[in-house]
């Protein structure tokens, strides 16, 4: 079964960028319009990889997570016939032995930055690095897949505010 236990959090300067390991270039587009449902995610990875994903939330934890590769030229029609994109450069870093990822969203979705960790337990205990800011793990506004249907800059300033970087 194809689990993902993750935690995600704000990102609220540039210091992180001094341990990136790796960068990929991500378009990505959700087939289906119901963040409360499966999301039917389309990603292409630095126009060589592309895969489609079935996501569906679990817990605040806790997601299913099924992913397969694609053949790259479907993926990238199928990004095209779809009006829930998104694009981002995914920053690979390796912090005190473990792999974190920083998306840095373009687009309607810029300057947004956010962390994610990937955990093997949902007890296991991490080190929060200094320049993370608030926790928004769970916290479905701020998923990828609603982030493509309804962009940070089209969210309310109120909205806007709940996530104000700590």
């Amino acid at each position: 079964m194809g689990i993902e236990i993750e935690r995600r959090f704000l990102v609220k300067n540039e210091d992180w960028k001094t341990q990136i390991v790796l960068s990929e270039d991500f378009s990505q587009a959700y087939l289906n319009s119901s963040i409360d449902e499966w999301a039917t995610r389309v990603r292409v990875i630095d126009n060589k990889k592309a895969y489609i994903t079935l996501k569906s939330s679990l817990s605040r934890l806790i997601n299913y997570e099924f992913e397969y590769s694609i053949p790259t030229k479907d993926a990238i029609e199928l990004i095209n016939l779809s009006k829930y994109k998104i694009t981002k450069t995914r920053y690979q870093l390796k912090i005190n032995k473990k792999d974190w990822v920083v998306d840095l969203f373009y687009g309607s979705n810029s300057p947004l930055k956010i962390a994610e960790i990937e955990l093997n337990s949902e007890s296991e205990e991490i080190e929060v690095p200094s320049w993370c800011g608030q926790e928004i793990t769970g916290m479905k506004s701020l998923s990828n897949a609603s982030l493509a249907k309804t962009p940070i800059s089209k969210l309310s300033l109120k909205h806007r505010m709940q996530f104000k970087e700590s």
